[in-house]
């Protein structure tokens, strides 16, 4: 899930998290940038804890996921892990080791002892170049396709975790810009939407339910869902259609089969 749209935060969740409190409050929405919407980096195990409750309260959103995951990946900068693991760590030498498969996908379970501890989300990876994401995921549906319910539990989700890293001063400015404590159903200039990203470049996503159907906006992997449109139910699907494949080499007219 990338950036609000008009609405930019450059506090990044953990490490960005102390530095932007030293600076002075924002004036206006332009000065309020939150990269962490873009970029999230799970930490700290309360912060973690919080997406699980968001999960639990909006579950009703997404009732065929069973559990809410989260998933490793590398950023633009890295490769992907071959083996990627992960554990809580925390005072005292605690340290609690988190199932991780070879997709990068874990559970966080609940643990008073992880909380007690103070932990922290730790990878066996180096923390800049990998992150850590909240995946809501209905079974049975092709790659391509999203259910717009998953698509707002993950926002809550997200949206939940973002809160508890930052600062309060930056969510209760958020919240007085945004004229709402809710970050994920917020409208802005006639606008409403969180942007998601797809596995491929795209060429078309379009919202369908029923006979109702609807083009959304794309830029390269992303699309913009309208997660706030009450209109669209929980069930209404996100078909992605991805750029295809290009035959022929640079400079040449594509090639066709002999």
């Amino acid at each position: 899930m990338r950036s609000l749209p008009c609405i930019a935060f450059t506090v990044l969740l953990g490490a960005g998290a102390p530095a932007a409190a030293q600076d002075s409050q924002p004036d206006s929405p332009e000065e309020i940038k939150v990269n962490a919407m873009r970029d999230p980096e799970v930490r700290k195990y309360e912060a973690i804890v919080a997406g699980l409750d968001a999960f639990d309260e909006y579950h009703r959103m997404a009732p065929k996921v069973p559990v809410l995951q989260f998933r490793v990946e590398p950023r633009s900068s890295a490769q992907k892990p071959v083996l990627p693991a992960a554990r809580l760590g925390g005072d005292d030498g605690f340290s609690l080791a988190l199932a991780v498969d070879t997709d990068g996908m874990f559970i966080v379970p609940r643990s008073q002892a992880a909380l007690d501890a103070n932990s922290e989300l730790v990878l066996n990876q180096k923390r800049r170049q990998y992150r850590v994401t909240p995946v809501v995921r209905s079974p049975g549906l092709p790659g391509n396709v999203r259910r717009l319910g998953d698509l707002r539990l993950e926002c809550r989700v997200q949206v939940a975790i973002i809160k508890e890293e930052i600062p309060l001063w930056v969510v209760l400015a958020a919240n007085t810009l945004l004229r709402t404590r809710d970050w994920c159903g917020f409208t802005f200039e006639g606008k409403s939407g969180f942007t998601f990203k797809h596995t491929q470049t795209l060429h078309a996503a379009v919202l369908v339910d029923g006979n109702r159907s609807a083009l959304l906006e794309t830029e390269g992997k992303g699309f913009r869902v309208p997660l706030g449109d009450t209109s669209w139910s929980d069930d209404t699907l996100v078909e992605l259609e991805g750029e295809p494949t290009p035959t022929g080499t640079a400079g040449e007219t594509p090639r066709t089969a002999p």
